[in-house]
């Protein structure tokens, strides 16, 4: 039995839907209607039982149901290696998110140490085109699944970063104001440089010992600085100091793990995935979402929950068999989403079919079929 998965899922006044109880099993789901239904609104609810801000990245208030605005509140039994726990996080009034673990006060970050969620969805079928900012992201979501104090370390590094950056734009010259921030960017940066590169060796073994359908990625983490550029503590703080006049001049600062970026290469042919077409990056994706599944599922016991929005397209009838194939030989709660059941045939009984219609209702169908 799958070890990390959802087995009920309640929403009230969550984006579209007003009240809303699922009861789950371990398989994938798979959760098909029309455009506007509601479909990715439940796959971002399960996006928000780990830390962060979801798979939209969205405000308390965007997440709120209009026109009522009362706030939202998701609840869910999770099943963690061979423990249940019940997660509840909720805001109101516009207020910051709340999280309850098992009935008690919890940070955001306490989520990512008994969930991993990984998610796939259509705005980052240009993950490979536009800025770095977005690889970034991507790559720390994977990093926090091996490594639950990355989310953490990220989170000191911003804020004392922040600080930083108020210095800069205030003009501020004096090194006693600067050195305290500076230590701890030190500290939290060589933290989620040495996190990063972990991730990376792991996924790539991930990759090199699977049998998939889909293609390998070559993944190289460079800087501004340059692909030898020293991210360990002492480095860092040096590059900090020595880097303030030209930050001043900028506002901001131009140096540390914030100006990393993820280079990747489809290793079959030697291509730059920013050069790929959009089937071959949409591909480089899947394997590398599959990849952490298969590396996290030998680290710690089980698989991420995988949220997969409209993860057929691009993917023709064959890629999607294996993509199930592979979902299902790893033991994952893929929750995906398409137009059409018949998007869903090749799972056949292996999943859950769940039908979304244009009023937000949703009923439990059986292999897909009404």
């Amino acid at each position: 039995m799958t070890e990390l998965c959802v087995i009920e899922l309640k929403l009230s006044h969550f984006r579209s839907h007003k009240a809303l109880v699922l009861a789950l099993d371990a398989r994938p789901v798979a959760i098909y209607g029309p455009n506007g239904a509601g479909k990715t609104n439940i796959l971002e609810a399960v996006s928000m039982l780990s830390p962060g801000r979801g798979l939209r990245r969205a405000t308390v208030d965007e997440m709120t149901r209009k026109p009522e605005a009362l706030g939202w509140k998701i609840t869910a039994i999770l099943q963690s290696l061979h423990q249940m726990h019940e997660v509840e996080t909720w805001s109101e009034g516009g207020a910051s998110r709340n999280v309850r673990i098992d009935g008690k006060a919890a940070p955001q970050v306490a989520l990512g140490r008994i969930a991993r969620v990984l998610w796939l969805v259509p705005s980052m079928d240009r993950l490979w085109t536009e800025g770095a900012e977005g690889r970034r992201r991507f790559l720390d979501r994977m990093t926090m699944s091996f490594t639950p104090s990355h989310a953490e370390a990220v989170l000191t590094y911003e804020k004392a970063m922040r600080e930083r950056n108020r210095l800069l734009k205030d003009g501020q010259r004096d090194a006693g104001w600067y050195a305290a921030l500076e230590t701890q960017m030190a500290r939290a940066g060589a933290e989620i440089h040495a996190n990063r590169m972990a991730a990376l060796e792991q996924l790539v073994s991930a990759q090199a010992e699977a049998e998939t359908s889909f293609p390998t990625a070559t993944l190289t983490l460079i800087h501004p600085e340059g692909s030898d550029a020293l991210m360990d503590e002492t480095s860092l703080l040096d590059a900090f100091a020595q880097s303030r006049s030209r930050d001043l001049l900028a506002g901001r600062t131009l140096t540390g793990p914030h100006r990393a970026d993820l280079f990747a290469e489809y290793t079959a042919k030697g291509v730059p995935a920013r050069d790929c077409s959009t089937g071959e990056q949409k591909a480089l994706l899947v394997s590398l979402i599959l990849a952490t599944a298969r590396a996290l599922k030998a680290q710690v016991g089980a698989p991420p929950i995988l949220l997969l929005d409209e993860v057929a397209a691009h993917l023709d009838a064959d890629r999607r068999a294996a993509l199930y194939d592979e979902i299902c030989a790893l033991g994952a709660q893929a929750w995906m989403t398409g137009t059409g059941a018949e998007l869903f045939s090749a799972l056949g009984d292996r999943a859950m079919y769940l039908q979304v219609t244009e009023e937000n209702s949703i009923s439990n169908v059986e292999e897909g079929k009404e």
